[in-house]
């Protein structure tokens, strides 16, 4: 038997390589294997094959310019350090 924690992890394991491999399904064999079974209309190949790489790429790049705002709030927010001299002092003076 499996702990709780076992168990998430391979839920999270198979839920990412069934994402991978729609993933490179759709990106690669779109027009062969989806779009058969899949009437979208006017909807090209070109097109879904865009937004699969667009979208993505728009995703990590809001998340690395949100860790680095992030990164620029605490540094702006957090107060300096007390300088050496005042943290020796009270070493001393005890």
């Amino acid at each position: 038997m499996v702990s709780k924690d076992q168990a998430i992890g391979w839920v999270i394991f198979l839920v990412c390589a069934v994402v991978i491999i729609g993933y490179i399904v759709t990106l690669f064999g779109y027009t062969e294997i989806i779009q058969p079974y899949l009437d979208l209309g006017d909807v090209v190949a070109k097109d879904i094959q865009f937004w699969l790489v667009a979208a993505p790429v728009l995703i990590a790049f809001v998340a690395v310019l949100a860790i680095g705002a992030w990164i620029g709030w605490t540094m702006g927010t957090t107060p300096p350090p007390r300088p050496i001299e005042e943290i020796e002092s009270e070493s001393t003076t005890k």
